[in-house]
């Protein structure tokens, strides 16, 4: 149905008053608040219009109107228009948020980007961790805990850092382990995690072949603790603003979203990570019955990849009532993979130069930013 410009007018004022209030909207409310220039029976029989074309319903007979899931993605698709000042407003005080609060991993820079983006918007914010297929080996290093064990620290080129306790094949001199640090470094630095393979033990052959098991289960062990998806792995703030919402009163619905959010991660992540690895990032709306997950059926998901090196790698999503503010949910999620993107781009770190990679006999060693080794040291938190 196409709708002329007085129906989208009617229909338009319905939407938001609803989003303004959670109350049905009738006629008489329509004439007091807006001038439309016709009367209440006219506004009637044009609700009466939208109500048969599915994008208005009444929840109660004696009650107004409230917009359909279908009212909602025609009001999404066809009438909203964000203003570009509440784009800009929501950049800088995102930028300013996060500037006052530093960030010396990925995961407390994914976990603020969460918070922030919860508060900008007044929903359940929700951020996925960058999927490790698609980064590549930015830095490693061993660190001994004792003759016999070592805790491996990787470093992506998206920050993220990933520690793992390795059995070392015999007692092991510090040298030694300078030695094959230097080794894995000149290596592995910039290989992709999916180009892992036994390829470069070639090399390890003829320096030390003593080692070669010892590197072929390390990259088994790699490849197993980042490069799977990490769909799962979602930062979540702001579950308190929406159960606030009165669409969740009824307790039944709000034990399904608590437990969607707090035990179903693996099926919630699928839905929000990252699918198309070649397509543009863009804002992608879900509404209602157009989730497929039970318990998101009474909400709006509202969702847009951020990308390393052109490639979507996670996820900034919010998810609310069906009854949300639809530009400022647009606005913050757009906001939020921007400056995430930014983020990711501008990362640095020490990479050991062409002398120190190519004399391994100097035994220099490489090392790690002492803040994040501090982290990948410290156990980590359930989010």
């Amino acid at each position: 149905m196409k709708l002329n410009i007085r129906q989208q007018q009617i229909f338009l004022a319905t939407v938001r008053c609803y989003i303004a209030t959670a109350e049905p909207v009738g006629s008489k409310t329509l004439t007091e608040q807006f001038d439309f220039g016709v009367s209440a029976a006219t506004i009637r029989n044009v609700m009466n219009l939208l109500e048969n074309a599915g994008l208005l319903f009444q929840p109660h007979t004696s009650a107004g109107r409230i917009p359909s899931d279908f009212g909602y993605r025609v009001y999404v698709n066809e009438l909203l228009e964000p203003p570009a000042f509440l784009a800009q407003s929501m950049t800088e005080a995102l930028s300013s948020a996060m500037d006052n609060h530093p960030h010396h991993s990925l995961e407390s820079l994914l976990q603020g980007a969460s918070r922030i983006l919860s508060s900008l918007s007044g929903y359940v914010a929700m951020v996925t961790a960058p999927r490790g297929q698609h980064l590549h080996i930015r830095h490693l290093q061993l660190v001994a805990i004792d003759e016999r064990r070592a805790m491996l620290i990787v470093v992506t080129d998206s920050y993220h850092t990933q520690s793992l306790i390795v059995d070392l094949p015999e007692a092991t001199h510090s040298e030694e382990l300078e030695l094959l640090n230097n080794f894995l470094n000149a290596t592995l630095t910039k290989q992709p995690l999916t180009d892992l393979s036994t390829q470069q033990l070639g090399e390890l052959h003829r320096e030390f072949s003593q080692w070669a098991d010892f590197v072929r289960g390390l990259f088994d062990r790699i490849r197993q603790a980042i490069a799977k998806p990490q769909a799962e792995q979602i930062f979540i703030s702001g579950v308190h603003a929406v159960l606030s919402q009165p669409e969740f009163l009824d307790p039944y619905r709000v034990k399904a979203l608590v437990s969607l959010l707090e035990e179903q991660r693996e099926e919630l992540g699928s839905l929000i990570a990252p699918q198309d690895f070649t397509a543009q990032s863009k804002v992608t709306i879900r509404i209602g019955s157009e989730n497929p997950l039970e318990p998101m059926q009474a909400c709006t998901l509202v969702s847009q990849t951020y990308e390393h090196d052109g490639v979507p790698v996670g996820s900034v999503s919010i998810l609310g009532p069906t009854r949300l503010q639809y530009d400022r949910a647009i606005a913050s999620v757009q906001a939020t993979a921007g400056h995430l993107t930014a983020a990711l781009s501008s990362r640095n770190y020490p990479t050991p130069s062409k002398a120190e990679t190519s004399q391994l006999e100097t035994s220099k060693k490489v090392s790690i930013p002492k803040e994040v080794i501090k982290n990948a040291m410290k156990p980590k938190e359930r989010n």
